[in-house]
């Protein structure tokens, strides 16, 4: 099938991240962050897949954290039965936003409590792993970020501890563009889903314009971002 040639592909540089940082690891119990989007659906894909080809075993939970609270759409209704379908057990995690927390937040407002939500989460279901679906074109919008914003480069981490180890933050995308994933989710069939309202005011959302705007160029230029970023 079309979609087991695409997902073989993908596996390659998934694989490489895994082996590389050290991301997966017998008996380890994954909570994987599922936003809806096809970034979060194919890396719980990938790591279903990527299962059946390693020596070791390791469980893997969903987590999809509804953010109605915060004006976002629900998805609860298309994501069971996605998740029912693939066999993955599931959770669905409530936006409690604190009683002063002004609306609409701002993005950073947004992902921090989206986090604690799935931290609290993780850790409520025995997970000591989290997964996350950020890219290498996310980490090189990351990097540009802290740079301009920030005056440091950095960028996000392939594996990040939190709380003395009890959880570990993975990303086993990192290696994988954003046109690869958006290709597998061609190929798939991943329904699309409503934006975020307040994307396009995000200085994300911006840097992300401004990398587009090279064109053909901007891979080479991703790709060199990361690159320095990790000999930084």
């Amino acid at each position: 099938m079309a979609n087991d040639k695409v997902a073989s592909f993908l596996l390659k540089p998934f694989a490489k991240a895994c082996k590389e940082f050290d991301l997966l690891g017998e008996g380890d119990r994954v909570a994987v962050a599922v936003s809806g989007g096809k970034d979060s659906r194919t890396l719980l894909d990938l790591l279903l897949r990527y299962r059946e080809r390693v020596p070791f075993s390791y469980e893997v939970v969903a987590l999809h954290v509804v953010g109605t609270a915060a004006g976002l759409p629900d998805l609860t209704g298309m994501l069971a039965p996605w998740f029912e379908e693939r066999g993955v057990a599931y959770r669905f995690v409530p936006l409690e936003l604190p009683p002063d927390e002004p609306l609409p937040m701002s993005c950073f407002r947004c992902s921090w409590n989206r986090r604690k939500a799935l931290f609290l989460a993780a850790d409520g279901l025995g997970c000591n792993k989290l997964a996350f679906g950020h890219h290498a074109d996310d980490a090189a919008v990351t990097a540009l970020l802290n740079l301009l914003f920030a005056g440091r480069l950095e960028t996000l981490e392939p594996k990040v501890d939190f709380f003395g180890g009890r959880i570990t933050v993975v990303r086993p995308l990192i290696y994988i563009p954003a046109k690869e994933l958006d290709r597998y989710a061609r190929v798939v069939g991943f329904p699309p889903t409503p934006p975020c309202p307040h994307e396009s005011d995000s200085r994300r959302q911006q840097v992300e314009t401004f990398l587009r705007g090279f064109g053909h160029h901007q891979a080479r230029i991703r790709a060199n971002i990361w690159r320095a970023t990790r000999q930084a």
